[in-house]
């Protein structure tokens, strides 16, 4: 799985031997965290964000720039995991881990594998529905063959995949960039949004881990590490700090541009509809609305990028769930089997009629509570000596990914007490 072209592999050892200099050949080492980053605008995204914008205006943006940066620090250090060890997360898990907490963790990651493909799947549904007029079942089926027909594409080498997903994520950037211009945004209220947190009730909490739940995902932790440990043969500690470097610096980039994006989401949301529609919970809802509210133009290119990030969040689960599956168990499943297995509950849901976006929020909650489980795993072994050797973190990314985790789980935990109809002191609704 993962295989790099041999051209592809010979100029990576031709970069970290000193031989081949210049940004374009500095370009073979990106790759890995834009796939991941495809994780951070999936169409979970699209719901938590719409509905923090229209409910909420801008005071929710504080949340989805911390999840941001929780994210960069996970990507950076599972990336770190997987070029200093040669294996993944889940592979490190099983060989490290008791049985029985092996077990839980891959129970637990199946689930969040299926929790997103709920949402990615019915993502690209609503889009493709809603914009050929279809059924939501028959846009289910659509964006099951399209996904299927681009994962054959990785027999090819990783490259192509590489490439076709950079212009998913493209399209869905370029999209954004645009509404932006349509949109009329305040922009002194979206930078106070930005740094000064506040949780307004109870449902404002749930949006809050669902953005969470959504942006910081359980399998892109997976995936990261596995696209690094075949990246390229390091033959010592000096072409490892190499790829390191390569690597901190795109999982940078491909995630600033994945936290504008949903930066974005939030900020059209609250313009378009926080004034005059803060009911506007549905991505269904915001297609209709948009129209009259900025035009067709903004409509269709929300549309357009719904679809690019249903298809694209589908295929890179995919390739998580196979991965994940593979290292916990040592049990390799051909794509088509593992793209079934996570596909069902997608249509279960659709064909006993669950509300969509709905549907999409709750999942990104369920992804939430799954989350804990590979952080805490990435924590301590990139924390162990014996296993990272003079790669492990220090002291202050031991301590800033601790406040990440614990961030998580504490949110994670006020949900569940708010849930069960508990008080919680700092809410007022």
């Amino acid at each position: 799985m993962h295989n790099l072209t041999d051209k592809t592999r010979v100029g990576i050892t031709g970069v970290l031997s000193g031989e081949r200099r210049g940004w374009r050949s500095r370009l073979l080492f990106a790759g890995p965290a834009i796939i991941a980053s495809v994780a951070y605008m999936d169409p979970g995204n699209y719901a938590t964000n719409i509905q923090a914008g229209a409910g909420y205006g801008y005071t929710l943006l504080w949340v989805v720039l911390m999840a941001n940066l929780i994210a960069m620090l996970f990507q950076a250090l599972s990336a770190r995991l997987g070029i200093v060890t040669g294996k993944n997360l889940a592979e490190l898990s099983r060989d490290n881990f008791p049985k029985p907490v092996v077990w839980i963790m891959w129970a637990i990651s199946e689930v969040a594998a299926m929790a997103t493909d709920l949402a990615e799947f019915l993502g690209g549904a609503i889009g493709l529905s809603l914009l050929f007029g279809l059924p939501l079942f028959a846009g289910m089926v659509i964006t099951a063959i399209v996904t299927y027909a681009i994962l054959i594409f990785e027999r090819y080498g990783f490259r192509p995949m590489e490439l076709i997903i950079g212009a998913f994520v493209g399209v869905i950037g370029l999209s954004y960039l645009a509404e932006m211009f349509i949109a009329p945004v305040d922009w002194a209220a979206a930078a106070m949004g930005m740094i000064q947190p506040g949780l307004p009730d109870s449902a404002a909490l749930t949006i809050a881990v669902g953005i969470i739940g959504a942006t910081v995902m359980p399998h892109a932790i997976y995936l990261h590490s596995g696209l690094m440990q075949s990246r390229a043969h390091a033959r010592n500690d000096a072409d490892r700090r190499k790829i390191l470097w390569f690597s901190n610096i795109e999982v940078v980039l491909a995630l600033a541009i994945a936290g504008m994006v949903n930066i974005a989401m939030v900020i059209m949301a609250a313009s378009a509809f926080n004034q005059g529609n803060p009911q506007v919970a549905e991505i269904e809802t915001a297609y209709y609305m948009l129209t009259p509210l900025l035009g067709a133009a903004a409509a269709g290119m929300f549309l357009a990028s719904l679809i690019a990030s249903g298809i694209s969040s589908s295929v890179v689960g995919t390739m998580a769930g196979q991965m994940i599956m593979q290292g916990f168990l040592h049990f390799h499943v051909p794509i088509w089997v593992r793209r079934l297995v996570t596909m069902v509950p997608a249509f279960v849901v659709v064909g006993i009629g669950v509300n969509a976006t709905q549907a999409l929020v709750m999942s990104q909650v369920v992804l939430s509570i799954a989350l804990p489980v590979p952080m805490i795993a990435l924590i301590i072994f990139s924390s162990r000596k014996d296993i990272m050797g003079d790669f492990m973190v220090g002291p202050v990314l031991r301590i800033l990914s601790g406040l990440g985790a614990l961030a998580v789980l504490a949110l994670n935990f006020v949900l569940l007490a708010d849930f069960f109809g508990l008080p919680i002191p700092f809410l007022d609704g």
